[in-house]
This record gives structure tokens, C-alpha cells and sequence, in this order.
């Protein structure tokens, strides 16, 4: 089997090289990448380097993520995260080939507390969530073997990341201040690789499992008790912290050019249904990111 990758330096891809290598023959590719095209903003180039290469799964990690900046830059967020998501699609489609895409609960409008499902109506509140919407529409439409998995707040050792951020400033200020009203689960970019290895490996045996899912890490919390739990955990292992005070705010006090959701809560219970997994709670994997990254710099 032939497996390629587009994104692969990014959080998920990154971590899917890993995941995917068991599982056949792995070609990953990103906008950087020469020999072939592995860059969403050249359909055309794209679409001849799937041609060429003929690849039985497309797994697609790469997006335009920069959420404040696509408020700016409509057309290039759009042709990213849609008009190159339904390229995808039209070519896995005309190769038989499975398409394997990301997703984000910003497809929602974040209101109320209730964990979002799959069949709950979408209504995005800014361009990326837009955009992310119209891609996930084009792949519906268009690729008949598909596996599209909506997460929320990914993140990864590798690269910048909230909690290297707050660490980071954590230790050069005595005092901050944390959104306290935006819920959701920190998602490792490793847990997203290591389940989207496995659903792929079920579906692939089994294609009637194609569809949309929504997969996170369990539990729930705000940016907030997330900065509180990442200082604790960096204190418990020695790390010399010059904060002294953590204070909560409210998104209303934090503007910023797009509007984020509230809640960002994913309902998961189809997911482990389908795919027979447990998934775990935000703290482990957090825990051993953190472990990690202190690890790292010491």
C-alpha cells in the first residue's frame, strides 16, 4: 500500500510519519518539498503529483491554521482549507484511493455547554472556520472513501505550543492573565496520529466505517486551569517559575480579529464506537508533553 502525506513538518504530520510507516509505503511531502508537489496553495501541481504518484490513502495534515491572519487573507485560507481540500477529493475519487483529512471545532459557533456531535448543524464564526467547513463539505461531495476527524487545541512537543508559551512567560513575569470562559481538551498531535493510524488500518478492511468523527482527548477544561495545571506540573519537577499570580479574564477582555468559540467541547462516543479505542484524558497526555519539553531543556 502507498500512503501519501501532505504536512508532514507540521504538529500531525509530523507524528503521522511515525504512525503511518507500519502500515505500507510511506511518501510525505510538504510545500517545501521539490521532487514532488506537496503544497495546497498549487492545485494544478498537486493534482499531477497525485496522478503520478497514484497513491492507495491520501492523508492530508496540511492547513492554514493561522486563525487571526485568514481574517485577512480570505482568499488564501479558502483556497488551502477548500478549493484544494476538493482537488484532494476529486483525485482520491478517480484513483479509488481513501482521503484521510483534519478538521476543527471551529465549524461550530461555540454556544452553550453541551459536547458538539456530528449531526449538530455547523455555524462558524470567523474564515477559518469557514473555510475548514468548505473543505469538509468538498470531501463529502466529492471522495466516497473518506475519513474526516474534527479536533480541538492540538498540540505537540514539537514547536511552539500554549503550554511552551506559558511556561515561557512564566518564568520571565511575575504576573498573567488567561481566558477562563473558552472550554475544550488539549489534544496531543501524537494521540490524533496513533488513533488516525488505527481507524485507517479498521477502515481499510472495513470501508463502510468511512465518515466524519470527532476525535479529542476526554475531559474538559479553559485555557485558564490549563495554565494552572501546566505551572503546578512544571513547579512539582523543580522548574524555577518567576510567576507569582494567575489571573482569569474573559475572551471580551482579550479581542482579537476573529471570534473563537466558546465551547469547543467534542463529542467522541461515535468515534470509540467505531473504532474500538479508548481515548484518554487531556491531563496524560499533557502530563507527558510536559515531561518532555522539561526534559528537553534541561
Amino acid at each position: 500500500m502507498h500512503i501519501v502525506l501532505l504536512g508532514k513538518n507540521g504538529q500531525v504530520g509530523w507524528e503521522l510519519q511515525r504512525a503511518l510507516a507500519p502500515l505500507g509505503r510511506l511518501t510525505a511531502l510538504d510545500r517545501h518539498s521539490t521532487k514532488y508537489c506537496g503544497d495546497l496553495s498549487r492545485p494544478d501541481e498537486l493534482a499531477r503529483t497525485l496522478r503520478k504518484l497514484k497513491p492507495d490513502v491520501i492523508v492530508n495534515a496540511a492547513a492554514y491554521t493561522a486563525v487571526d491572519k485568514a481574517e485577512q487573507e480570505p482568499e488564501l485560507a479558502y483556497q488551502i482549507n477548500a478549493a484544494s481540500v476538493a482537488v484532494l477529493a476529486k483525485e482520491a475519487e478517480a484513483l479509488g484511493a481513501w482521503l484521510v483529512h483534519y478538521s476543527t471545532d471551529y465549524v461550530f459557533n461555540g454556544k452553550g455547554t453541551r459536547p458538539w456531535q456530528e449531526t449538530d448543524t455547523p455555524d462558524p464564526l470567523n474564515i477559518y472556520g469557514k473555510t475548514k467547513l468548505a473543505g469538509e463539505q468538498a470531501i463529502t461531495m466529492y471522495c466516497s472513501r473518506h475519513l474526516i476527524f474534527r479536533t480541538s487545541w492540538v498540540y505537540s512537543v514539537r514547536g511552539n505550543n500554549f503550554a511552551a508559551t506559558m511556561l515561557r512567560l512564566a518564568r520571565e513575569r511575575q504576573e498573567l492573565a488567561v481566558v477562563s470562559d473558552q472550554i475544550g481538551a488539549p489534544t496531543g498531535a501524537e494521540l490524533i496520529a496513533d488513533c488516525s493510524a488505527q481507524a485507517l488500518r479498521m477502515a481499510l478492511a472495513k470501508p463502510d466505517l468511512a465518515g466524519l468523527y470527532h476525535l479529542t482527548a476526554t475531559g474538559e477544561t479553559s485555557w485558564h486551569h490549563y495554565a494552572a495545571f501546566v505551572f503546578d506540573h512544571a513547579r512539582s519537577l523543580g522548574e524555577p517559575l518567576k510567576l507569582e499570580q494567575l489571573k482569569a479574564m474573559s475572551s471580551h477582555d482579550w479581542p482579537a480579529p476573529a471570534q473563537r468559540p466558546t465551547n469547543s467541547r467534542l463529542n467522541t462516543q461515535s468515534f470509540t464506537t467505531a473504532f474500538q479505542l479508548t481515548l484518554p484524558s487531556w491531563q496524560v497526555g499533557v502530563t507527558r508533553m510536559l515531561n518532555e519539553l522539561l526534559d528537553k531543556k534541561s
